[in-house]
């Protein structure tokens, strides 16, 4: 049996969106089910759109998400005497030639085939007219003139192009860079890529590139056509729709495992199972899974997926991606597991934890506005001193402990749970969202909560005026 060897080729052009990823995501999970090889190439021939910014941020991305590949990645630009040598050897079959036309009569064959209904495409005019290298020409491959190119795609199943409906795409440039329709097929032969997994935008170049495969004598990698990516609202995927750069969801606050499932699920199913573990994607994982419908991505649905994650991970694991927003903050994510473990019942993005976390770590130096106005109020004076005399009198800063010193102050001055709970709140975080108010003074300790709460007397004090 021929081994499974799989490719993820993006061009550095930009960051990499969340259709790279899930081609990215899908080749590598054949690869790992198979047991065989993923391989990163980085298909940067467009040198004045390619940056090395760009390559990182997908770098980056692969790495956060967790698919890595095997050996190391490869670059286009660093294998152009490999793609002369091809070049040449189709120069000399007669399966390629110097095309000299101007990009003037090139315009003028696009614009009668627009008028005339028709699809542009190369005329042949230099085909057979035997023309040496110049400045300004460019290598055309010779596609075959009659005839047919089928391939089975293994998610659409048949497809068949007539020769006459392919020209003689160029493959080299006039500043001797060659094109992306050669490339990969060079780059694919050499890499041994059994199959070659990709978006449906491209199937219409898989004919032109099988043929090439043809004229070099060798087989086609198979292939399956992944379906096209939608908004909710039916239109093709973009910013508004959420598709930012994939490390942009981790600056957001997405946990990789949340990403991750949302894309296998962006036309791959399995039964009627909505979440996977990395595990499960792996096992699960077969092009026969692959719809031919478009996929819809749903920011909603993302967002359900990381409230489950952020709820059911272990929490060393939540904890380790956690890491990355404690330290946006400024906060040493040594010792914020408690923290972690009781905030994620109730929020579902680790960002969003870690900053409205920030009050058990980090002073704040003023309360929040609204806040403020409504519970920091001269009434609650009272009940924030009686809170100091319970809390002074407590032996171990234990739950249960800190809940009986709340019923007591509730008890002593016959007031309900809002009454001591939400200025208690806001002396503790400076603002009103916070978990249950004994849990917040267990997290904040002893030390902190005292001194907070004898702060939020002294502000009432000193900026509350008698009604």
């Amino acid at each position: 049996m021929t081994e499974i060897r799989t490719r993820f080729a993006p061009s550095p052009t930009g960051y990499l969106h969340i259709g790279g990823a899930r081609t990215a995501l899908f080749s590598w999970l054949y690869a790992r089910h198979s047991g065989g090889h993923f391989i990163l190439r980085i298909e940067d021939t467009d040198r004045q759109r390619s940056t090395q910014a760009a390559e990182q941020a997908i770098l980056d991305g692969m790495q956060w998400l967790g698919l890595d590949y095997d050996g190391s990645f490869y670059r286009q630009s660093e294998r152009f005497k490999r793609y002369q040598e091809v070049i040449q050897q189709l120069l000399d079959k007669q399966q390629a030639y110097y095309c000299h036309c101007s990009r003037e009569r090139l315009d003028v064959l696009r614009e009668q085939a627009m008028r005339e209904k028709r699809k542009p495409r190369y005329d042949g005019h230099c085909r057979a007219l035997g023309l040496a290298a110049a400045d300004h020409a460019v290598i055309r491959f010779a596609n075959p003139q009659s005839g047919e190119v089928s391939f089975t795609d293994l998610t659409r199943g048949e497809v068949v192009t007539a020769n006459s409906e392919l020209d003689d795409l160029v493959i080299c440039r006039p500043d001797g860079s060659p094109t992306y329709n050669f490339c990969v097929v060079v780059d694919d032969l050499d890499m041994g890529i059994s199959h070659v997994i990709r978006g449906d935008d491209h199937i219409n170049n898989t004919p032109r590139q099988i043929n090439i495969y043809h004229a070099l004598d060798a087989k086609p990698p198979q292939f399956a056509h992944v379906p096209m990516i939608l908004g909710k609202d039916g239109s093709p995927l973009s910013k508004r729709h959420g598709a930012v750069s994939v490390i942009e969801y981790r600056n957001i606050g997405y946990l990789r495992e949340a990403v991750l499932n949302q894309l296998v699920r962006l036309g791959w199913s399995q039964g009627d199972q909505e979440i996977f573990s990395i595990d499960e994607m792996v096992q699960l994982f077969d092009l026969s899974g692959v719809n031919k419908k478009a996929a819809v991505f749903d920011v909603e649905k993302l967002d359900w997926l990381n409230q489950h994650y952020l709820k059911t991970l272990p929490l060393e694991t939540v904890s380790e991606q956690a890491a990355w927003h404690w330290q946006q903050l400024g906060i040493e994510p040594v010792g914020t597991e408690d923290v972690l473990a009781v905030q994620r019942e109730r929020i579902g993005n680790l960002r969003q934890l870690a900053v409205q976390s920030q009050p058990f770590f980090q002073d704040f130096d003023d309360y929040e506005e609204g806040a403020a106005q409504k519970h920091l109020r001269l009434v609650a004076v009272p009940v924030l001193q009686a809170l100091v005399k319970q809390l002074q009198s407590l032996e171990a800063w234990q739950l249960e402990q800190l809940s009986i010193a709340i019923q007591n102050v509730m008890q002593e001055l016959d007031v309900g749970m809002g009454k001591v709970g939400q200025p208690l709140r806001v002396a503790l975080m400076g603002h009103s969202a916070s978990p249950s108010i004994d849990k917040t003074l267990w997290l904040m300790g002893r030390e902190r909560s005292l001194a907070r709460i004898q702060c939020a007397i002294e502000w009432i004090q000193a900026n509350r005026q008698p009604q």
